[in-house]
């Protein structure tokens, strides 16, 4: 029996409820789109996978939400962390004891950043396990298992030439797979470098972009999309799938938040001003204006004005109204004889 046995059952039970509910999802979405394209095409088991993603971000929206606010927040406090550390550079004790004043008075957390992510890693794990398992013709997950032919059809189905079981490696012969695996693999890089350039371009303060933590941010900036194109390579043309689609999903998550939600003193929020105030503008050009009286018109119903005794440019005052005197009913001489 090895030490690490008893994580592995944990680890295990953690995870069977994420692979049953991922793998659900994803039979249910073959099930909607093989009427359209056939059960075993290639285009069936991308859109499947393409909807299986949506379904799992769009659960996650709060987490996402929760983990840019905390980002933010971090950020926009970085210069005053700075000022911190050069007030306290010789006293360590006395620095973590303001450092941790100033979060609390402006409710920030530095965990509260990770722990969504850390959260959502399972879930992401899951969705892996399931798709490339599913590719390597391994069935994960009950609503797979006990349909064996799903997973035989998933790995067999084809997209521009290319099997979704397929991999970028080995190379030789050169052919359909590879130019499938390129196309994914670079447009997966290029949407993970436009998100994060986004994020610390538009809604960073310029002064959240200097110091030793900008600097780590910038250097993540490349990081990040050359480990996922090396890495790009040893997975299969549905997990790249998946990848695109999450990054296109995160991408276009972010861009509205960072649109309708800016964080203060960056650029994306003086943009933001600038369009609001836009709006107001033409709100108000859009209103009707109120007409000018002019002179009183004597007819269309209105009450006849009479010029007062006393001369020329005497102010005039409405004529009095008209007494009509009823006259007697005229009787005849028989009623007037009774």
């Amino acid at each position: 029996m090895s030490i690490w046995d008893p994580f592995i059952s944990i680890g295990s039970a953690i995870m069977a409820p994420l692979y049953w509910v991922v793998s659900g999802i994803l039979v249910f979405f073959h099930a909607v789109w093989s009427p359209v394209f056939g059960p075993n095409s290639g285009w069936t088991w991308t859109l499947s996978i393409v909807f299986l993603t949506i379904c799992i971000r769009v659960a996650l929206i709060p987490l996402f939400v929760r983990q840019i606010n905390s980002s933010r927040q971090m950020q926009v406090l970085q210069p005053k962390v700075r000022e911190l550390q050069k007030k306290y550079a010789h006293d360590r004790e006395k620095l973590g004891a303001e450092t941790m004043k100033l979060y609390r008075e402006n409710k920030a957390n530095p965990l509260a950043s990770c722990l969504p992510l850390l959260l959502q890693m399972p879930i992401f794990l899951a969705l892996f396990r399931v798709l490339n398992s599913a590719a390597d013709g391994v069935p994960k997950g009950h609503w797979l298992v006990v349909n064996p032919d799903l997973v035989t059809s998933l790995s067999q189905a084809t997209i521009f030439g290319a099997r979704i079981s397929d991999k970028f490696l080995p190379a030789i012969p050169f052919g359909s797979v590879q130019l499938v695996c390129i196309v994914l693999i670079i447009a997966m890089t290029v949407t993970l470098f436009i998100t994060q350039l986004q994020l610390m371009r538009k809604n960073m303060p310029p002064e959240a972009l200097e110091g030793p933590f900008a600097q780590q941010q910038k250097m993540m900036l490349y990081i990040f999309p050359i480990i996922f194109a090396v890495g790009g390579i040893n997975f299969p043309v549905g997990v790249l799938i998946y990848w695109l689609t999450s990054n296109l999903w995160t991408m276009g998550q972010q861009f509205y938040i960072i649109r309708r939600n800016p964080a203060p003193g960056t650029p994306a929020y003086e943009a933001w001003e600038i369009r609001r105030k836009a709006k107001a503008e033409h709100r108000a050009a859009q209103r009707p204006k109120p007409e000018d009286p002019g002179p009183e018109p004597g007819g269309n119903g209105a009450r006849p004005k009479t010029p007062l005794p006393g001369g020329d440019g005497a102010a005039v005052a409405p004529a009095a109204p008209r007494v009509v005197r009823q006259q007697p009913r005229t009787q005849s001489r028989s009623q007037r004889k009774k």
